[in-house]
């Protein structure tokens, strides 16, 4: 099979590893996305992507900090990218206001 394939990881506070997952996939390009509730699972769903999925890169979400990904990048051992999303402060101020509003921060 000759892709590129990536993943987009997530943290969400009622995530299920096992339920809250999807692909989507091209003729070329291959994307798994998953939710993750902690940075153990984080960890444990990057080196399985890698590992048995062959993913190649994967992005981050704004809420994994810098140590997060330091982690992941051992877990992966250097055989993916890891790739880390941002936004800027206008973006975070609106972000945070709508994750406040739907209960995000009480889980």
């Amino acid at each position: 099979m000759n892709k590129f394939i990536t993943a987009f990881i997530a943290h969400a506070p009622d995530a299920e590893v096992s339920k809250h997952r999807c692909q989507i996939e091209t003729g070329i390009y291959q994307l798994f996305v998953q939710l993750v509730r902690t940075q153990q699972e984080a960890l444990e769903v990057a080196r399985k992507l890698v590992e048995e999925d062959g993913v190649q890169s994967i992005i981050l979400c704004p809420g994994f900090t810098y140590k997060d990904v330091a982690e992941i990048q051992a877990v992966v051992e250097g055989k993916a990218a890891i790739c880390m999303s941002h936004s800027d402060p206008p973006g975070s101020k609106i972000t945070a206001a709508v994750m406040e509003r739907v209960g995000w921060f009480r889980k």
